[in-house]
């Protein structure tokens, strides 16, 4: 893999009006849900994209075991077909 790849960016601001910018490593859809997998020098987070009239939301996702099974059945999708 090209560490060197351009991806999109895109900045969040938190509840506190904080804002850290982020790389988006995915988007991918499970469950009838869609969802955002986030990098930063720090981080790694995973968001719910949530679909309203006036555009696209990220929503943090509060529960471990949810965030965990995503997670988990995102890296056995990739495992299963990897990029070239």
């Amino acid at each position: 893999m090209d560490t060197n790849e351009i991806r999109d960016h895109i900045t969040i601001e938190d509840e506190h009006g904080h804002t850290k910018d982020y790389a988006v490593e995915a988007l991918f859809d499970m469950d009838q849900h869609s969802y955002a997998l986030l990098t930063s020098n720090e981080e790694t987070i995973l968001m719910r994209v949530e679909d309203e009239e006036d555009g696209q939301y990220l929503v943090g996702i509060t529960d471990p075991a949810e965030r965990d099974s995503i997670l988990d059945a995102y890296e056995i999708a990739v495992d299963a077909n990897p990029a070239d």
